[in-house]
């Protein structure tokens, strides 16, 4: 299923724990980063909400510059929306930052009913 990284529009997202949630209108993910990040929470970037839905999965806290997070796809089986996404960490002696980030990726796709299942590459 195509979709898009909208996540360089989305800054200041910094989750104390692993995030995946779908989102099909800006209030419910409003209230979600308020819940979230009270008082400090990033503001909802702009969405075509009719036609589209937001996908947001964050790992929570790293310990350096090191982390990322990538989209690997985004299928429809079943009942299910399947999001896999791999995350990056830093190779032995690689020149990193040491300090606390919050590896995440917002993408939309095509509004679905389908529930989101998320699926980690290369962890059980």
């Amino acid at each position: 299923m195509p979709f898009v990284d909208i996540s360089a529009r989305f800054t200041g997202f910094a989750p104390a724990r692993l995030v995946s949630a779908t989102f099909k209108g800006p209030v419910k993910f409003g209230d979600f980063l308020q819940d979230t990040m009270p008082g400090s929470a990033p503001t909802v970037p702009a969405i075509d909400w009719p036609r589209r839905e937001a996908i947001l999965i964050a790992t929570g806290p790293r310990s350096s510059t090191g982390y990322a997070l990538h989209v690997v796809s985004v299928q429809q089986r079943g009942a299910r929306l399947v999001v896999t996404v791999k995350e990056r960490t830093p190779a032995l002696g690689e020149p990193v930052v040491a300090r606390v980030t919050y590896p995440y990726k917002l993408i939309t796709v095509p509004r679905t009913d389908k529930k989101l299942l998320l699926h980690f590459e290369g962890r059980p």
